[in-house]
């Protein structure tokens, strides 16, 4: 069994208009760490998936999760 976290953090980045550098300024992390996350080549610790959860101001289960999110425009069976 692989352990991927998927994430929707670039979506919501992009929602909000804020930048990879934004992000890890408010995160307290190296730009490059946001963007390893984005491409789920780094799954964060709890503490930091928390954090990314209360930036966004969303549960942190909008952002994570263990199966794939549908892709947008796609219905769900």
């Amino acid at each position: 069994m692989t352990e991927t976290v998927y994430n929707r953090i670039a979506l919501l980045r992009a929602e909000r208009g804020i930048s990879r550098r934004q992000l890890a300024d408010a995160l307290g992390v190296h730009y490059q760490t946001v963007g390893y996350l984005e491409r789920g080549e780094y799954s964060p610790s709890l503490f930091l998936a928390l954090r990314i959860a209360t930036f966004f101001e969303v549960p942190v289960e909008v952002i994570f999760s263990v199966t794939p999110f549908p892709r947008i425009g796609e219905r769900s069976a």
